[in-house]
């Protein structure tokens, strides 16, 4: 980590000196012999220009500065000196870690790298024990360390998830937008965690009169005025930060682009996505290995909607490119002296550029997939997605909205590219306007933890106070709409703490709703055998089985008995498991990005359908056996990676809870429709109009009927 940041301003330091030498101390129409330096005399006039005689002497370069280029370097050093104090700050503060690690855990930094978090975590909860590091508390529980690390990151996804932060942009010609860059969140975070403005007194509490109701109004014009400030700030630091985006950009990506063209058609979990689909109390490892399981199958999917024009007009511009490079190529070899002429070299990168980035455009003809199997598969392992998204996969909506959780390249750096313009226009125009709803939240949504300090209620996971009726919640929670959290967040954060922290005893509200929620499985799971078409169970494995070879072993262990007797159902997985395989990437980083314990009892909803399944196919080799090499054809192997207990239980989980929510949403939407009928219309649409004296008390009598098929769910 320490070597990151003191490279990263080594890098900062070269772009600005690079720069202002390519700029400054460069004399161009020597270099492109467009004249002659003067120490050239009539008779060497043919000799080769070097590159010194192009340079600009030191003395000579810096006597000709303009003023533009000495406030951008004063302004350069300035941000580099705060660097510089920063990474001083980060080198004493990774220290202090590396000696409690070395000293009071018993951790040296070889090993580091070979050790899960659960055992660092265990080891941490011995030493509270024993020395009494947090002296509020005798014991700190699981939830109490993710707090405190995850304080600030936990009241960025809930104010995201409850829409407070202003990243969706209505912008004309191209309506709504999410605009969230890497600019714009430091400035967000500047402002609202741990700026010299910011709501937070320090690390661990919010100031007290933001508690208070009395002084929202004064503390919401405070805070948009100093939104107004720092927006202010940064359209007079614009041109600079734009300038140095460019420059950064340019050193960065320029020789990757002209390697791979194609490099720019990929794809990347934007920001804003992972926001979206972070869990709360999830740490930056979890998240990672979450997306990178998720990666392959995502951009499958968005591999599924192509455009026939422009994959014809792809396919033209680079059958005439690809000619002409052809014919170029030829003469090169046939006299390499042909390279020689003006600007010869840089045509024929041009032109294998160009015919790169048509082939982004041109798909495989001979792929088949899915939609809406790829879209659950996708949803097993991120966990979120709108409701509005079930049996919709294959609309270009849908697409287009997923395009916002996962964008391409190019769009992620024009974004970033654009962020020192719009951010200063983001804070002044929409999120100042907010103040007043972030007063609100911190107010209602801060508890105090013993212990702990401050944190985000949401992140408590209390389904009594957070949770959703239509997620399994019902009766076992007293939130209204402004306190629930929305997508089902707080009830699956719940599943996935459990999933990753066996041993955390959660809440009695919260175990209540567990409990219910395994017994609703081990139901489905004793129906699977009569009720199979209208078992959530079944589709629920039926979906985990094609993330995998190891996935699909552990969903057949159910499922087999089922799956005998009756076919695999529409889009049925195509290439078998080889091509499933192939979507389980290897695990980077080693053990320590494993998440949860790598070896547990098995304490999630896998485990209360079939009791012991996580032990019995580990033992078969599928989930904690090292990698295996299984054959794909004669001649090549295919490497299947290690499925971890945790993950697959959550990505059963997930899948599970999301069919039960939408199953919910249908038998909610039924009863409103029938209860919208001719015959049982509301009064407010015909308030004058009765069919009968007595419509009345016949809707009186008739409505109760609806109640309990909607509770019975």
């Amino acid at each position: 980590m320490m070597l990151q940041e003191t490279l990263e301003l080594v890098q900062f330091a070269f772009v600005v000196v690079f720069s202002t030498f390519l700029l400054q101390c460069v004399d161009y129409p020597i270099l492109f012999q467009d004249r002659l330096p003067f120490q050239y005399s009539a008779q060497n006039v043919s000799r080769k220009i070097a590159l010194n005689d192009a340079i600009i002497p030191l003395e000579q370069c810096i006597s000709h500065l303009n003023g533009g280029v000495i406030i951008s370097l004063l302004v350069a050093l300035f941000f580099w000196l705060l660097r510089i104090f920063k990474v001083v700050y980060h080198f004493f503060q990774y220290m202090e870690i590396k000696s409690f690690f070395s000293t009071a855990l018993k951790i040296s930094e070889r090993d580091l790298d070979n050790m899960t978090w659960h055992e660092v975590q265990r080891r941490m909860q011995e030493v509270q024990r024993e020395q009494q590091m947090c002296i509020h508390k005798q014991e700190l529980t699981e939830l109490d360390i993710y707090h405190r690390i995850l304080r600030f990151k936990n009241y960025m996804v809930a104010m995201v998830n409850k829409s407070v932060l202003p990243v969706r942009l209505r912008v004309p010609f191209l309506g709504e937008i999410v605009f969230l860059t890497r600019g714009l969140k430091y400035n967000l975070e500047m402002i609202l965690f741990w700026g010299p403005w910011a709501p937070f007194e320090n690390n661990w509490h919010l100031k007290e009169e933001y508690k208070k109701i009395s002084k929202r109004k004064e503390l919401a014009d405070l805070l948009s005025k100093h939104i107004l400030w720092i927006g202010i700030a940064n359209f007079v630091l614009c041109p600079l930060i734009l300038l140095w985006q460019i420059l950064y950009f340019f050193f960065n990506y320029a020789e990757v682009i002209k390697r791979e063209p194609g490099s720019l058609g990929a794809r990347r979990w934007s920001i804003y996505g992972r926001l979206y689909m972070r869990h709360f109390n999830e740490l930056e490892h979890e998240l990672n290995a979450r997306l990178n399981r998720a990666y392959k199958l995502a951009s499958r999917y968005m591999s599924i909607f192509t455009s026939h024009i422009l994959t014809i007009i792809a396919k033209n511009v680079a059958f005439f490119t690809g000619s002409l490079l052809a014919v170029l190529v030829i003469l090169t070899l046939i006299d390499e002296d042909f390279l020689q002429v003006d600007h010869m070299l840089t045509t024929i990168t041009i032109l294998g550029m160009i015919v790169a980035g048509c082939r982004v455009f041109i798909p495989d003809e001979h792929l088949v997939w899915c939609p809406e199997k790829l879209m659950m598969s996708v949803l097993a392992h991120v966990h979120y997605m709108p409701d509005s998204w079930k049996g919709n996969a294959h609309t270009s909506r849908v697409r287009d909205e997923f395009a916002q959780l996962f964008q391409y390249k190019a769009v992620y750096l024009f974004e970033e590219l654009m962020s020192p313009v719009v951010t200063p226009i983001v804070l002044c125009f929409y999120l100042r306007h907010k103040a007043l709803d972030i007063v609100d939240f911190y107010r209602n949504f801060t508890v105090e933890v013993v212990g702990v300090g401050d944190v985000c209620s949401f992140a408590q996971m209390d389904i009594r106070k957070h949770g959703n009726p239509q997620w399994m919640s019902f009766g076992q929670t007293e939130a209204t709409q402004y306190l629930q959290a929305e997508d089902g967040k707080t009830e699956l954060s719940l599943m996935h703490f459990t999933a990753t922290n066996p041993e955390w005893q959660p809440p009695l509200e919260s175990t209540a709703f567990i409990a219910n929620l395994r017994e609703q499985a081990q139901k489905d799971a004793e129906m699977l055998h009569v009720l199979q078409e209208e078992n959530p169970l079944y589709y629920s494995l039926h979906s985990m089985s094609s993330l995998g070879a190891g996935y699909s072993r552990l969903a057949g262990s159910i499922l087999n008995p089922v799956a005998q007797t009756h076919g695999q159902g529409l889009c049925a997985p195509s290439s078998d498991n080889e091509a499933s395989t192939k979507t389980m990437p290897n695990m980077k980083g080693g053990i320590s990005h494993t998440e949860g314990p790598m070896h547990g009892a098995g304490t999630g909803l896998l485990s209360s359908v079939h009791p012991g399944v996580l032990q019995q196919v580990s033992g078969a080799g599928v989930l904690s056996s090292p990698m295996q090499m299984h054959q794909h054809d004669s001649n090549s192997y295919v490497v299947e990676a290690p499925v971890q207990p945790s993950a697959a239980d959550m990505s059963f989980s997930a899948l599970y809870m999301h069919e039960l929510h939408h199953r919910r949403c249908r038998l909610r939407n039924y009863g409103d429709f029938h209860s919208r009928t001719l015959w049982n219309r509301p009064a407010s649409e015909m308030p004058n109009i009765q069919e009968s004296p007595h419509e009345d008390d016949e809707r009186a009598e008739k409505m109760p009927l609806l109640e309990p098929k909607l509770s019975k769910y």
